[in-house]
């Protein structure tokens, strides 16, 4: 072997020992553990890059994930929380939330949790919400389309369409869009009112409510039973006049 071969495995050999002393103390290196730990935002990822998961501030919270890239959402420049996200990279939920004090010296706050059908929107909601010394808090439950059919970009710009269309044709192409099932249809709504009732709203699949059971602010019940229309049909109250 001539010397400059020589000196040509000795360095490759080198760089093979290096290369597993440095894979096997990797591979022993412990987990890392803090304490406590300050950061702006996180991102959880799949090996492959693909984020999963957002926990952020206000001032570094994402727009919407959709499908590998992200949607600008300026509606959540208010608000720091986290975001859920699926496998293919589109936003499927997510938990955000603010707190101040108004100029009138008001709480102005809320907080939302929700989970979304794939490439749709919420179709579960936990909800509290204060504004201007009011306080209401709910939960809903809606119908969302096939994603795979129907998208919720493809209805965003469906809806901007709309919205240049002469006056006199948005209502016709609105309730085409609604007729076709691709408008979001809430079928459960259970939560207080803004006048300090509470009430549970039912709503058939074009997201008509046909029941309502209500307690009002003074502690009265009443059942109300509702037709396609929205008028009232039939109402069920308590007899109050042989309460003792």
């Amino acid at each position: 072997m001539t010397p400059r071969n020589t000196v040509l495995t000795s360095v490759l050999l080198s760089i093979a020992t290096c290369g597993a002393l440095l894979f096997t103390t990797a591979a022993k290196q412990p987990t890392a553990r803090f304490d406590q730990i300050d950061v702006g935002r996180i991102n959880i990822r799949e090996p492959d890059g693909t984020l999963r998961m957002v926990i952020s501030n206000r001032k570094q919270f994402p727009g919407s994930p959709w499908r590998g890239g992200e949607q600008a959402r300026p509606d959540r420049t208010q608000f720091a929380g986290m975001l859920f996200i699926n496998d293919e990279g589109t936003e499927n939920g997510g938990l955000i939330q603010k707190g101040t004090i108004g100029a009138d010296g008001k709480a102005s706050a809320g907080l939302s949790l929700t989970f979304d059908r794939f490439r749709q929107d919420q179709v579960i909601q936990l909800l509290h919400a204060e504004e201007g010394g009011r306080a209401q808090s709910s939960l809903a439950i809606n119908d969302e389309a096939d994603g795979t059919r129907f998208d919720l970009m493809q209805r965003v710009a469906r809806m901007q369409e709309i919205g240049q269309l002469p006056e006199s044709e948005r209502e016709a192409a609105m309730e085409a869009l609604r007729a076709s099932g691709d408008l979001p249809r809430n079928r459960v709504r259970l939560g207080t009112t803004r006048d300090g009732g509470a009430a549970l709203s039912l709503a058939d699949p074009q997201g008509r409510p046909r029941m309502l059971l209500l307690v009002s602010a003074q502690g009265e019940p009443s059942i109300l039973m509702l037709d396609e229309a929205g008028a009232v049909r039939r109402t069920l109250q308590m007899d109050t006049s042989e309460v003792k």
